[in-house]
């Protein structure tokens, strides 16, 4: 596929945090119009928020190297916060579960020490705390991470968890001893 220009036309994924207010879904895709990307899906989980506590949105869309560039200088420049765009930063998915004092233990700072020490990106936070936040709760995190670097990761993350004497669970890996 052309554009006329030569360039060829690529299918990207953005990956976007939004505020949840009316129109803020629409304010993110009139600069991928009004620059000539085609749109090939949206994905808004408005039921599901990111450790920031908004919502996560990828957009998948079609456009030449350049006008991709300028799509995502056009968001940042409307102020909506891009994650992620062009080239996948990310090629594995590690999903692990948190035990214990996680809220007394301050949750956000958790998250964040885990980012902040890896090269990973928590993209999915799931509480549970049934029989209140005084008994201790879990958390379902999803981790995305660079390829081949799953191990140190999950070391960082069990250092973050010694700390606040908090438990992993860790998931089974491919190949690995059950």
């Amino acid at each position: 596929m052309s554009d006329g220009h030569g360039d060829e036309v690529h299918a990207y994924t953005i990956r976007l945090e939004l505020v949840d207010e009316p129109g803020e879904l629409l304010r993110a895709l009139h600069p991928i119009a009004d620059n000539g990307g085609n749109l090939l899906s949206i994905f808004h989980e408005r039921g599901n928020l990111t450790p920031r506590g908004h919502i996560p949105v990828e957009v998948d869309l079609e456009a030449t190297p350049e006008r991709f560039d300028t799509i995502v200088e056009a968001l940042r420049d409307n102020g909506v916060n891009v994650i992620q765009a062009g080239a996948e930063r990310y090629s594995e998915e590690v999903t692990l579960l948190l035990v214990g004092d996680l809220v007394q233990t301050d949750l956000s700072d958790t998250l964040s020490q885990i980012q902040e020490g890896t090269d990973a990106s928590v993209t999915d936070v799931s509480l549970s705390a049934p029989e209140g936040t005084e008994n201790g709760a879990s958390a379902r995190l999803r981790l995305a991470i660079q390829s081949g670097a799953a191990e140190p990761a999950l070391a960082s993350v069990r250092e973050v968890a010694t700390e606040k004497d908090l438990h992993v669970i860790e998931p089974l890996t491919v190949g690995g001893d059950a």
